[in-house]
Protein backbone atom coordinates (compact mmCIF):
# COMPACT_ATOMS: atom_id res chain seq x y z
CA UNK A 1 0.00 0.00 0.00
CA UNK A 2 1.45 3.34 -1.10
CA UNK A 3 1.39 6.08 1.77
CA UNK A 4 3.14 9.67 2.26
CA UNK A 5 5.10 9.67 5.34
CA UNK A 6 7.86 12.25 6.58
CA UNK A 7 11.56 12.20 7.37
CA UNK A 8 12.21 11.45 10.64
CA UNK A 9 15.30 13.77 9.89
CA UNK A 10 14.06 17.20 7.90
CA UNK A 11 10.34 16.16 8.50
CA UNK A 12 9.74 16.60 4.57
CA UNK A 13 7.16 14.87 3.19
CA UNK A 14 8.11 11.60 1.48
CA UNK A 15 6.77 8.32 -0.13
CA UNK A 16 5.94 5.21 1.99
CA UNK A 17 4.67 1.70 1.18
CA UNK A 18 3.14 -0.02 3.74
CA UNK A 19 4.28 -4.10 2.83
CA UNK A 20 3.86 -7.90 4.31
CA UNK A 21 7.03 -9.61 5.40
CA UNK A 22 7.46 -12.46 7.06
CA UNK A 23 3.84 -12.39 8.69
CA UNK A 24 4.22 -8.50 10.25
CA UNK A 25 3.33 -5.25 8.66
CA UNK A 26 6.39 -2.89 8.01
CA UNK A 27 6.71 0.97 6.49
CA UNK A 28 9.24 1.65 4.56
CA UNK A 29 10.48 5.21 3.16
CA UNK A 30 13.31 7.04 1.07
CA UNK A 31 14.29 10.39 1.76
CA UNK A 32 16.88 12.04 -0.86
CA UNK A 33 19.25 13.30 1.74
CA UNK A 34 18.66 11.01 4.76
CA UNK A 35 18.56 7.47 3.08
CA UNK A 36 16.24 5.11 3.94
CA UNK A 37 14.14 4.36 7.33
CA UNK A 38 12.22 1.23 7.75
CA UNK A 39 9.79 0.59 10.76
CA UNK A 40 7.41 -2.13 12.08
CA UNK A 41 4.28 -0.83 11.44
CA UNK A 42 1.98 -3.83 13.20
CA UNK A 43 3.24 -7.15 14.46
CA UNK A 44 0.68 -9.16 12.52
CA UNK A 45 -0.45 -9.53 9.27
CA UNK A 46 -3.51 -11.02 9.70
CA UNK A 47 -4.71 -9.28 12.41
CA UNK A 48 -3.53 -5.56 10.01
CA UNK A 49 -5.90 -6.86 7.60
CA UNK A 50 -8.80 -7.97 10.21
CA UNK A 51 -8.74 -4.22 11.39
CA UNK A 52 -8.98 -2.80 7.64
CA UNK A 53 -12.31 -4.88 7.41
CA UNK A 54 -13.58 -1.72 10.13
CA UNK A 55 -12.26 1.38 7.47
CA UNK A 56 -14.66 4.00 7.55
CA UNK A 57 -14.56 7.35 6.19
CA UNK A 58 -15.56 10.43 7.78
CA UNK A 59 -16.09 13.85 7.01
CA UNK A 60 -15.73 17.31 8.78
CA UNK A 61 -17.55 20.11 8.59
CA UNK A 62 -16.01 23.36 9.88
CA UNK A 63 -12.41 23.73 8.97
CA UNK A 64 -10.02 26.38 10.47
CA UNK A 65 -7.22 26.46 7.34
CA UNK A 66 -7.30 25.96 3.87
CA UNK A 67 -5.37 22.88 2.19
CA UNK A 68 -2.07 23.84 1.19
CA UNK A 69 0.94 22.47 1.66
CA UNK A 70 -0.21 18.94 2.11
CA UNK A 71 -0.82 16.98 4.88
CA UNK A 72 0.08 17.23 8.06
CA UNK A 73 1.27 20.82 6.79
CA UNK A 74 -2.26 22.68 6.90
CA UNK A 75 -3.18 21.96 10.23
CA UNK A 76 -5.95 22.63 10.98
CA UNK A 77 -8.42 21.06 10.71
CA UNK A 78 -8.15 21.60 6.85
CA UNK A 79 -10.90 19.94 4.37
CA UNK A 80 -8.66 17.18 3.84
CA UNK A 81 -9.12 15.85 7.77
CA UNK A 82 -12.00 13.12 7.78
CA UNK A 83 -12.53 13.08 11.09
CA UNK A 84 -14.25 15.99 13.63
CA UNK A 85 -12.85 16.16 17.47
CA UNK A 86 -14.32 13.34 19.44
CA UNK A 87 -11.54 14.14 22.22
CA UNK A 88 -9.69 17.34 22.75
CA UNK A 89 -6.26 18.04 24.30
CA UNK A 90 -5.89 21.25 25.99
CA UNK A 91 -1.80 21.32 27.39
CA UNK A 92 -2.99 24.02 30.74
CA UNK A 93 1.14 24.12 31.15
CA UNK A 94 4.15 22.67 30.69
CA UNK A 95 5.30 22.56 34.32
CA UNK A 96 5.46 19.07 36.00
CA UNK A 97 6.31 17.80 39.37
CA UNK A 98 8.03 15.54 37.94
CA UNK A 99 10.78 15.03 35.07
CA UNK A 100 10.24 11.52 33.67
CA UNK A 101 12.51 10.83 30.54
CA UNK A 102 9.62 9.44 28.54
CA UNK A 103 7.40 12.67 28.52
CA UNK A 104 6.32 15.11 25.75
CA UNK A 105 6.35 17.89 27.49
CA UNK A 106 8.50 19.06 30.24
CA UNK A 107 9.38 22.70 31.49
CA UNK A 108 12.62 21.77 33.21
CA UNK A 109 13.85 20.14 29.73
CA UNK A 110 12.80 23.38 27.46
CA UNK A 111 13.65 26.20 30.17
CA UNK A 112 10.77 27.68 29.36
CA UNK A 113 6.82 27.97 30.59
CA UNK A 114 4.13 27.63 27.96
CA UNK A 115 0.53 28.58 30.46
CA UNK A 116 -2.10 30.00 28.55
CA UNK A 117 -3.59 32.25 30.77
CA UNK A 118 -7.46 31.15 31.37
CA UNK A 119 -9.34 33.49 28.68
CA UNK A 120 -7.60 32.10 26.44
CA UNK A 121 -8.09 28.13 27.09
CA UNK A 122 -11.46 29.83 26.97
CA UNK A 123 -11.26 30.86 23.47
CA UNK A 124 -9.52 27.11 22.45
CA UNK A 125 -13.17 25.54 23.62
CA UNK A 126 -15.30 27.61 21.91
CA UNK A 127 -13.73 26.33 18.80
CA UNK A 128 -14.17 23.67 19.91
CA UNK A 129 -17.26 23.57 20.51
CA UNK A 130 -17.86 25.09 17.20
CA UNK A 131 -17.34 21.83 15.10
CA UNK A 132 -20.02 20.48 14.02
CA UNK A 133 -20.87 18.17 15.81
CA UNK A 134 -19.84 20.31 18.53
CA UNK A 135 -16.59 18.63 20.44
CA UNK A 136 -17.91 16.18 22.88
CA UNK A 137 -15.24 15.47 25.05
CA UNK A 138 -12.04 17.51 26.69
CA UNK A 139 -8.85 16.41 28.49
CA UNK A 140 -6.65 18.82 30.45
CA UNK A 141 -3.11 17.72 30.63
CA UNK A 142 0.27 19.15 30.39
CA UNK A 143 2.90 18.97 31.59
CA UNK A 144 0.83 18.63 35.17
CA UNK A 145 -2.55 19.74 34.96
CA UNK A 146 -2.81 19.93 38.96
CA UNK A 147 0.10 21.93 39.82
CA UNK A 148 -2.72 25.46 37.64
CA UNK A 149 -4.22 26.79 40.80
CA UNK A 150 -6.91 27.40 38.28
CA UNK A 151 -7.64 23.80 37.24
CA UNK A 152 -11.09 23.44 39.09
CA UNK A 153 -12.54 26.83 37.53
CA UNK A 154 -11.55 25.62 34.17
CA UNK A 155 -13.37 22.28 34.88
CA UNK A 156 -16.79 23.88 35.71
CA UNK A 157 -15.99 26.26 32.53
CA UNK A 158 -15.73 23.29 30.51
CA UNK A 159 -18.60 21.89 31.87
CA UNK A 160 -20.75 25.37 31.63
CA UNK A 161 -19.79 25.31 28.00
CA UNK A 162 -21.31 22.05 27.48
CA UNK A 163 -18.57 19.15 27.09
CA UNK A 164 -20.06 15.67 28.13
CA UNK A 165 -16.54 14.82 28.86
CA UNK A 166 -14.39 16.33 30.99
CA UNK A 167 -10.85 14.82 31.84
CA UNK A 168 -7.68 15.30 33.46
CA UNK A 169 -4.75 13.42 32.57
CA UNK A 170 -2.22 13.54 35.79
CA UNK A 171 0.35 12.08 37.57
CA UNK A 172 -1.18 11.80 40.68
CA UNK A 173 0.87 13.86 42.89
CA UNK A 174 -1.63 16.07 44.05
CA UNK A 175 -4.60 13.74 44.63
CA UNK A 176 -2.68 12.23 47.53
CA UNK A 177 -4.83 15.09 49.01
CA UNK A 178 -8.55 13.62 49.78
CA UNK A 179 -9.43 16.88 49.58
CA UNK A 180 -8.46 17.90 46.42
CA UNK A 181 -10.06 14.33 44.90
CA UNK A 182 -12.96 15.96 46.57
CA UNK A 183 -13.12 19.11 45.03
CA UNK A 184 -12.74 17.72 41.53
CA UNK A 185 -15.69 15.77 42.31
CA UNK A 186 -17.79 19.04 43.39
CA UNK A 187 -16.20 20.40 39.91
CA UNK A 188 -18.17 17.61 37.88
CA UNK A 189 -15.45 16.02 36.26
CA UNK A 190 -15.66 13.16 34.61
CA UNK A 191 -12.80 11.30 34.34
CA UNK A 192 -9.11 11.29 36.13
CA UNK A 193 -6.74 9.68 33.37
CA UNK A 194 -4.17 8.40 35.84
CA UNK A 195 -0.31 7.87 34.61
CA UNK A 196 0.15 4.10 35.86
CA UNK A 197 2.99 2.09 34.74
CA UNK A 198 2.35 -0.94 36.85
CA UNK A 199 1.75 -2.87 40.01
CA UNK A 200 5.13 -3.40 40.95
CA UNK A 201 7.93 -0.47 41.98
CA UNK A 202 10.24 -1.84 38.91
CA UNK A 203 8.35 0.15 36.11
CA UNK A 204 8.26 3.72 38.22
CA UNK A 205 12.08 3.39 39.13
CA UNK A 206 12.88 2.65 35.42
CA UNK A 207 10.47 4.94 33.69
CA UNK A 208 10.24 8.18 36.05
CA UNK A 209 13.17 8.48 38.37
CA UNK A 210 11.24 6.87 41.64
CA UNK A 211 9.26 4.58 42.82
CA UNK A 212 5.77 6.28 42.50
CA UNK A 213 3.04 3.16 43.06
CA UNK A 214 2.37 3.97 46.56
CA UNK A 215 1.11 7.36 44.66
CA UNK A 216 -0.83 5.83 42.54
CA UNK A 217 -3.00 3.39 44.83
CA UNK A 218 -3.23 6.39 47.31
CA UNK A 219 -5.12 8.11 44.53
CA UNK A 220 -7.50 4.84 43.81
CA UNK A 221 -8.25 5.17 48.22
CA UNK A 222 -8.70 8.92 47.68
CA UNK A 223 -11.48 8.37 44.74
CA UNK A 224 -12.75 5.60 46.84
CA UNK A 225 -13.42 7.55 49.61
CA UNK A 226 -14.52 10.37 47.64
CA UNK A 227 -17.22 8.43 45.21
CA UNK A 228 -15.60 9.65 42.78
CA UNK A 229 -16.02 6.56 40.10
CA UNK A 230 -14.11 7.07 36.94
CA UNK A 231 -10.60 6.49 36.85
CA UNK A 232 -8.81 5.32 33.84
CA UNK A 233 -5.30 3.98 33.86
CA UNK A 234 -3.03 4.80 31.51
CA UNK A 235 0.29 2.67 31.35
CA UNK A 236 2.90 3.97 29.01
CA UNK A 237 4.40 0.10 27.42
CA UNK A 238 8.21 -0.06 27.16
CA UNK A 239 9.54 -3.32 26.38
CA UNK A 240 11.81 -4.58 29.22
CA UNK A 241 10.42 -2.02 31.46
CA UNK A 242 6.72 -2.99 32.22
CA UNK A 243 5.46 -5.14 29.14
CA UNK A 244 5.80 -8.09 31.77
CA UNK A 245 2.95 -6.62 33.69
CA UNK A 246 -0.01 -6.50 30.93
CA UNK A 247 -1.73 -8.88 32.66
CA UNK A 248 -0.92 -7.75 36.21
CA UNK A 249 -2.64 -4.02 35.65
CA UNK A 250 -5.61 -6.06 33.86
CA UNK A 251 -6.13 -7.60 37.13
CA UNK A 252 -5.56 -4.81 39.35
CA UNK A 253 -8.28 -2.59 37.41
CA UNK A 254 -10.89 -5.42 37.85
CA UNK A 255 -10.14 -5.92 41.45
CA UNK A 256 -10.78 -2.18 41.73
CA UNK A 257 -13.69 -1.79 39.23
CA UNK A 258 -15.62 0.19 41.42
CA UNK A 259 -13.34 3.38 40.67
CA UNK A 260 -11.55 1.99 38.09
CA UNK A 261 -13.38 2.08 34.29
CA UNK A 262 -10.94 1.29 32.24
CA UNK A 263 -7.38 1.16 31.38
CA UNK A 264 -5.80 2.81 28.17
CA UNK A 265 -2.28 0.85 27.47
CA UNK A 266 -0.05 3.39 25.19
CA UNK A 267 2.87 2.17 23.55
CA UNK A 268 6.29 4.19 24.06
CA UNK A 269 6.76 6.55 21.25
CA UNK A 270 10.17 7.36 19.86
CA UNK A 271 10.53 10.81 19.65
CA UNK A 272 14.34 11.25 19.29
CA UNK A 273 17.22 10.11 16.62
CA UNK A 274 17.15 6.35 17.72
CA UNK A 275 18.79 3.42 15.69
CA UNK A 276 16.72 0.79 13.19
CA UNK A 277 17.95 -1.94 15.36
CA UNK A 278 16.83 -0.46 18.39
CA UNK A 279 13.77 0.89 17.30
CA UNK A 280 12.33 -2.83 15.80
CA UNK A 281 13.72 -4.34 19.33
CA UNK A 282 11.79 -1.82 21.56
CA UNK A 283 9.01 -0.82 19.06
CA UNK A 284 5.78 -2.67 20.41
CA UNK A 285 2.49 -2.42 18.24
CA UNK A 286 -0.83 -3.16 18.77
CA UNK A 287 -0.92 -6.81 17.81
CA UNK A 288 1.96 -6.58 20.30
CA UNK A 289 0.01 -5.57 22.85
CA UNK A 290 -2.78 -7.92 21.94
CA UNK A 291 -0.24 -10.79 22.36
CA UNK A 292 0.61 -9.93 25.84
CA UNK A 293 -2.60 -9.85 26.68
CA UNK A 294 -3.09 -13.44 25.85
CA UNK A 295 -0.14 -14.58 27.52
CA UNK A 296 -1.00 -13.12 30.42
CA UNK A 297 -4.32 -13.41 31.10
CA UNK A 298 -6.97 -16.63 30.71
CA UNK A 299 -9.88 -14.69 29.33
CA UNK A 300 -8.91 -12.80 27.06
CA UNK A 301 -7.48 -13.59 22.98
CA UNK A 302 -7.10 -11.27 20.18
CA UNK A 303 -10.56 -11.69 18.80
CA UNK A 304 -12.18 -9.91 22.03
CA UNK A 305 -10.39 -6.30 20.69
CA UNK A 306 -11.98 -4.23 17.64
CA UNK A 307 -10.79 -1.62 16.04
CA UNK A 308 -11.74 1.76 17.48
CA UNK A 309 -14.09 2.63 13.83
CA UNK A 310 -15.67 -0.50 14.78
CA UNK A 311 -18.29 1.24 16.22
CA UNK A 312 -19.03 4.05 13.46
CA UNK A 313 -21.83 2.71 12.13
CA UNK A 314 -23.36 2.30 15.44
CA UNK A 315 -22.82 6.48 16.22
CA UNK A 316 -24.20 7.10 12.03
CA UNK A 317 -27.51 4.96 13.01
CA UNK A 318 -28.05 7.13 15.96
CA UNK A 319 -27.37 9.78 13.85
CA UNK A 320 -30.00 9.00 11.75
CA UNK A 321 -32.29 7.77 14.21
CA UNK A 322 -32.21 11.18 15.97
CA UNK A 323 -31.89 13.34 13.19
CA UNK A 324 -29.35 15.18 14.47
CA UNK A 325 -25.12 14.72 13.93
CA UNK A 326 -23.40 12.80 16.17
CA UNK A 327 -19.55 12.26 16.70
CA UNK A 328 -18.71 9.36 14.97
CA UNK A 329 -15.19 7.67 15.54
CA UNK A 330 -13.95 7.21 12.13
CA UNK A 331 -10.09 6.63 13.11
CA UNK A 332 -8.19 4.91 11.09
CA UNK A 333 -8.46 1.07 11.80
CA UNK A 334 -4.52 1.32 13.67
CA UNK A 335 -5.09 3.56 15.75
CA UNK A 336 -6.38 1.34 18.50
CA UNK A 337 -8.41 -1.38 19.64
CA UNK A 338 -10.53 -2.10 22.33
CA UNK A 339 -13.05 -4.43 24.31
CA UNK A 340 -14.94 -4.39 27.30
CA UNK A 341 -15.05 -6.57 30.28
CA UNK A 342 -18.28 -7.42 32.09
CA UNK A 343 -17.84 -8.19 35.53
CA UNK A 344 -21.44 -10.21 36.73
CA UNK A 345 -21.57 -12.93 39.75
CA UNK A 346 -17.87 -12.67 40.37
CA UNK A 347 -17.15 -13.86 36.61
CA UNK A 348 -15.15 -11.62 34.01
CA UNK A 349 -16.39 -12.00 30.66
CA UNK A 350 -15.51 -10.00 27.70
CA UNK A 351 -18.73 -8.52 25.79
CA UNK A 352 -17.29 -10.52 22.46
CA UNK A 353 -17.61 -13.55 24.34
CA UNK A 354 -21.25 -13.51 24.44
CA UNK A 355 -22.35 -11.26 21.49
CA UNK A 356 -21.89 -11.64 17.72
CA UNK A 357 -20.70 -7.45 17.17
CA UNK A 358 -20.15 -8.87 13.55
CA UNK A 359 -23.19 -10.04 13.14
CA UNK A 360 -24.66 -7.16 14.95
CA UNK A 361 -22.93 -4.69 12.99
CA UNK A 362 -24.58 -6.36 9.79
CA UNK A 363 -27.69 -5.96 11.03
CA UNK A 364 -27.33 -2.47 11.72
CA UNK A 365 -26.12 -1.75 7.86
CA UNK A 366 -29.75 -3.24 6.90
CA UNK A 367 -30.97 -0.98 9.40
CA UNK A 368 -29.33 2.09 7.72
CA UNK A 369 -30.30 1.46 4.40
CA UNK A 370 -33.90 1.19 5.53
CA UNK A 371 -33.67 4.60 7.12
CA UNK A 372 -32.04 5.83 3.84
CA UNK A 373 -34.35 4.15 1.33
CA UNK A 374 -37.37 5.58 3.89
CA UNK A 375 -39.01 2.27 3.71
CA UNK A 376 -39.63 1.76 7.22
CA UNK A 377 -40.28 4.64 9.98
CA UNK A 378 -37.08 5.38 12.80
CA UNK A 379 -39.59 4.29 15.91
CA UNK A 380 -40.33 0.80 14.27
CA UNK A 381 -36.55 1.06 13.84
CA UNK A 382 -35.57 1.42 16.66
CA UNK A 383 -37.92 -1.28 17.53
CA UNK A 384 -36.56 -3.86 15.19
CA UNK A 385 -32.98 -3.81 16.61
CA UNK A 386 -34.15 -4.45 20.12
CA UNK A 387 -35.94 -7.05 19.10
CA UNK A 388 -33.21 -8.74 17.16
CA UNK A 389 -31.05 -7.69 19.60
CA UNK A 390 -31.11 -11.30 21.34
CA UNK A 391 -30.01 -12.89 17.89
CA UNK A 392 -26.86 -11.98 18.79
CA UNK A 393 -26.06 -12.62 22.70
CA UNK A 394 -25.18 -16.07 24.08
CA UNK A 395 -27.93 -15.69 27.22
CA UNK A 396 -26.26 -18.98 28.85
CA UNK A 397 -22.98 -16.93 29.27
CA UNK A 398 -24.75 -13.97 31.43
CA UNK A 399 -26.74 -13.63 34.17
CA UNK A 400 -29.74 -10.92 33.51
CA UNK A 401 -27.45 -8.33 34.93
CA UNK A 402 -25.08 -8.75 32.22
CA UNK A 403 -28.05 -8.88 29.79
CA UNK A 404 -29.12 -5.86 31.05
CA UNK A 405 -26.17 -3.84 30.57
CA UNK A 406 -25.72 -4.92 26.78
CA UNK A 407 -29.29 -4.21 26.09
CA UNK A 408 -29.22 -0.92 27.73
CA UNK A 409 -26.22 0.13 25.82
CA UNK A 410 -28.00 -0.38 22.54
CA UNK A 411 -30.82 1.44 24.10
CA UNK A 412 -28.73 4.06 25.12
CA UNK A 413 -26.67 4.31 21.29
CA UNK A 414 -29.24 5.06 19.73
CA UNK A 415 -31.09 7.17 22.40
CA UNK A 416 -28.03 9.45 22.07
CA UNK A 417 -28.39 9.07 25.89
CA UNK A 418 -24.84 10.48 27.73
CA UNK A 419 -25.82 10.03 31.11
CA UNK A 420 -27.11 6.39 30.59
CA UNK A 421 -24.13 5.39 29.03
CA UNK A 422 -21.60 6.89 31.87
CA UNK A 423 -23.84 4.43 34.06
CA UNK A 424 -23.27 1.37 31.73
CA UNK A 425 -19.60 1.36 32.72
CA UNK A 426 -20.31 0.91 36.20
CA UNK A 427 -18.98 -2.73 37.17
CA UNK A 428 -17.51 -3.02 32.92
CA UNK A 429 -13.97 -2.23 32.90
CA UNK A 430 -12.76 -0.99 29.54
CA UNK A 431 -9.51 -2.68 27.85
CA UNK A 432 -8.17 -0.72 25.05
CA UNK A 433 -4.75 0.29 23.03
CA UNK A 434 -3.71 3.34 21.38
CA UNK A 435 -0.48 3.82 19.43
CA UNK A 436 0.57 7.16 19.01
CA UNK A 437 3.23 7.56 16.21
CA UNK A 438 6.70 9.14 15.73
CA UNK A 439 8.67 10.04 12.87
CA UNK A 440 9.51 6.76 12.07
CA UNK A 441 6.09 4.64 11.71
CA UNK A 442 4.50 8.24 10.79
CA UNK A 443 1.64 7.38 8.02
CA UNK A 444 -0.90 10.55 6.50
CA UNK A 445 -3.62 8.18 6.41
CA UNK A 446 -3.44 7.56 10.10
CA UNK A 447 -3.03 11.47 10.52
CA UNK A 448 -6.05 12.60 8.06
CA UNK A 449 -8.33 10.26 10.18
CA UNK A 450 -6.86 11.39 13.38
CA UNK A 451 -9.93 12.02 16.27
CA UNK A 452 -7.72 13.26 19.08
CA UNK A 453 -6.76 16.77 18.94
CA UNK A 454 -4.55 19.65 20.22
CA UNK A 455 -6.20 22.84 20.39
CA UNK A 456 -4.20 25.98 20.58
CA UNK A 457 -3.94 29.73 21.32
CA UNK A 458 -4.20 30.57 17.80
CA UNK A 459 -7.64 28.95 16.85
CA UNK A 460 -6.08 25.72 15.37
CA UNK A 461 -6.92 22.07 15.65
CA UNK A 462 -3.88 19.73 15.48
CA UNK A 463 -3.92 15.76 15.67
CA UNK A 464 -2.50 14.45 18.45
CA UNK A 465 0.51 12.35 16.32
CA UNK A 466 1.29 15.75 14.12
CA UNK A 467 1.44 18.00 17.17
CA UNK A 468 4.03 15.87 19.26
CA UNK A 469 5.98 15.13 16.09
CA UNK A 470 6.04 18.09 14.43
CA UNK A 471 4.19 21.14 16.07
CA UNK A 472 5.18 21.35 19.89
CA UNK A 473 8.06 22.80 19.49
CA UNK A 474 7.30 25.46 17.28
CA UNK A 475 3.96 26.12 19.76
CA UNK A 476 5.74 26.42 23.14
CA UNK A 477 8.81 28.29 21.47
CA UNK A 478 6.02 31.22 19.91
CA UNK A 479 4.03 30.79 22.92
CA UNK A 480 6.33 30.17 26.18
CA UNK A 481 8.75 32.76 28.07
CA UNK A 482 11.67 31.63 30.10
CA UNK A 483 11.39 30.00 33.82
CA UNK A 484 12.57 33.32 35.29
CA UNK A 485 10.90 35.42 33.40
CA UNK A 486 7.22 33.65 34.25
CA UNK A 487 8.65 33.37 37.93
CA UNK A 488 8.43 37.38 37.60
CA UNK A 489 5.29 37.60 35.93
CA UNK A 490 3.82 35.40 38.52
CA UNK A 491 5.22 37.42 41.51
CA UNK A 492 3.63 40.61 39.90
Amino acid sequence: MKTISICPICHKRIPAEIYEEDNKVYIKKVCEEHGEFKDLYWGDSKYYKRALKYWFDGKIKVYNTKSKNGCPFDCGLCPNHKTTTILANIDVTNRCNLNCPICFANANKTGKVYEPSFEEIKKMMEVLRNELPPTPAIQFAGGEPTVRDDLIDLIKLAREMGFLQVQIATNGIKLKNLNYVKKLKEADLSTIYLQFDGVSENPYIKARGKNLLPIKEKVIENCRKADFKSVVLVPTLVKEVNDNEVGDIIEYAIKNSDVVRGINFQPVSFTGRIEEEKRLKWRITIPDFVKLVEEQTDFLDKDDFYPVPSVAKLSLLASKLLGEDKPILSCHPCCGVATYLIISNNKIIPITKIIDFDGFLEEVDKLIDKIEGSKISKVLIKGELLKDLIKYIDLKKLGDIGYKKIAELIINILRGDYKALVKFHHNVVMVGCMHFMDPYNFDIQRVSRCAIHYALPDGKIIPFCSFNTLYREEYEEKYSMPIEEWKNAKRN
